[in-house]
């Protein structure tokens, strides 16, 4: 269930993992995140093969603002209703270093990346950079999330 690719480099991943993390890491300028300094940066593959893009989007009534892979799952859910996902990819900047930072997707994400797969009735890639900075390519948003509740209320794992 966990098969897991982790690199040291973001040019060991395959191309397509590839071009979708720089896809994520253009988006950054978009991001709008005054009060953590924080960018982050999500890019969709989808089956038609278009790219959605999202960004995070904070906002002084914490914790209303929104994160990168939400806004761009739910942009896709908008614009592609009933469109299949094959990879979602996040790259992420501190505002202090010009290089990218780790960033995972948080619990919350996890769950909507979940319910998405559900939705689709197919696994999709998630790709991101961990605190030891190396790139990880999850084969699924269940993988993140092994004990999820899903709309049954139930656990799965």
């Amino acid at each position: 269930m966990n098969d897991f690719i982790i690199v040291n480099t973001l040019d060991e991943l395959d191309e397509e993992s590839k071009q979708l993390v720089r896809k994520a890491q253009e988006t950054l300028q978009h991001a709008y995140a005054p009060y953590s300094k924080f960018s982050v940066g999500a890019a969709l593959l989808l089956d038609n093969d278009e790219v959605i893009t999202g960004t995070n989007q904070e906002n002084a009534a914490y914790p209303v603002g929104m994160c990168a892979e939400r806004v761009a799952l739910f942009a896709m859910a908008s614009r592609y209703p009933g469109m299949g996902l094959k990879k979602l990819a996040v790259a992420a900047r501190n505002e202090y270093t010009l290089s990218l930072s780790p960033a995972t997707c948080c619990g919350s994400c996890r769950q909507v990346m979940l319910e998405f797969e559900q939705r689709q009735n197919k696994a999709f890639e998630v790709v991101m950079q961990n605190l030891d900075h190396k790139w990880v390519k999850a084969p699924s948003a269940e993988s993140l999330l092994p004990f999820s509740f899903t709309k049954l209320g139930m656990e799965r794992g």
